[in-house]
């Protein structure tokens, strides 16, 4: 089966770049600025890598990122995920960042922007994975700083596919920001946000109606409201689910109490994703087999949400229909005795 799902192609949905850095790389570009890091090793920083909830998640991965400092950092970050998604049959990534946590420690958004998308451009030069960016607003920092970030952002709309809303979603519900998600869609951007991870069904609800967004990243708490998941599954709203971030932050104690199941059965549009896989124990495959081995789905199961992901990618429809038929392909090679 672990063949099967490396050979399976693969879009990545949700995904947090700054969660992909490894120890191995905080090091080597704390070292290249001069940055003195509260680890004295990198099996140190691993070991820290634990958490109780999304809080205490967010707070190392804050303090991680301080290692960002220009071009060249964002540059490497997202070449050295691109890779390892290459190698585990990821064909098509969509890569959210936090601009607002960079730009409060002085990093340009045309550093992040530049470095980010000249990785993306390298990788799909160097082994055919396409790539689009999203740019994510901190809901748990005040709407009037979104707006002033969406500004910011207006000389690069060409290289933006969307934008989001993450981070804290405890008592920071999504209505706050419903202006600048207006002023995105007027802006011809996509929509999606974070919804009904650690926050109730409602905030769902308000995401879809006050925010008008797309896709619901997470959205496991939907079971909840009955009404909710049958509006979900008649508008075939995609949930971008990640199943080994809720075990890591508690949003279920472990992979066999995961809702993935009962969610699959309401035939709502799944896709599973890694959000932070530096943090969360691996990659896209990983959350792929994580699910094989608690709900032992068979291949066509994992076809399906292959689908899903590739159908509800920021893609061009060319794009679209070759990953399509490489899917179709690798599924008749399932198919043979």
């Amino acid at each position: 089966m672990r063949e099967f799902l490396k050979r399976l192609p693969k879009a990545e949905l949700h995904l947090h770049i700054e969660g992909t850095l490894e120890p191995e790389l905080m090091f080597r570009l704390a070292e290249r600025n001069a940055i003195q890091l509260p680890y004295a090793s990198v099996d140190e920083a691993r070991a820290a890598y634990q958490f109780e909830d999304l809080q205490s998640f967010l707070d190392v991965y804050y303090q991680g990122m301080n290692v960002l400092r220009g071009e060249e950092e964002f540059f490497d970050l997202a070449l050295d995920y691109l890779e390892r998604a290459h190698r585990d049959g990821v064909v098509h990534v969509e890569l959210s960042f936090d601009p607002q946590a960079h730009l409060t420690r002085g990093v340009g958004l045309d550093l992040q922007i530049d470095g980010l998308t000249r990785a993306m451009s390298e990788a799909e030069r160097n082994w055919g994975i396409s790539s689009r960016l999203i740019m994510s607003f901190l809901r748990d920092r005040s709407p009037q700083e979104a707006l002033q970030t969406l500004k910011m952002a207006t000389p690069f709309l060409d290289r933006l596919a969307a934008v989001g809303l993450d981070s804290a979603e405890r008592d920071n519900p999504p209505g706050r920001f419903a202006e600048v998600f207006a002023q995105a869609r007027q802006l011809g951007l996509a929509r999606i946000a974070h919804a009904g991870e650690e926050g109730p069904a409602d905030y769902i609800r308000e995401a879809l109606d006050r925010l008008q967004v797309c896709r619901i990243d997470h959205g496991v708490r939907c079971l909840e409201d009955s009404a909710l998941v049958k509006e979900l599954r008649q508008r075939r709203i995609p949930l971008t689910v990640c199943p080994l971030s809720n075990v890591h932050l508690k949003v279920v104690d472990d992979m066999q109490e995961h809702p993935l199941p009962q969610l699959l059965e309401a035939g709502l549009t799944l896709t599973l994703n890694s959000d932070d896989p530096a943090y969360f124990g691996g990659g896209v495959l990983e959350n792929y087999l994580a699910c094989h081995e608690a709900f032992g789905w068979d291949e066509n199961i994992f076809i399906d949400l292959a689908e899903n992901a590739i159908q509800s990618a920021f893609l061009d429809e060319k794009r679209r229909r070759v990953l399509l038929e490489r899917l179709n392909e690798c599924a008749k090679g399932a198919a043979t005795p």
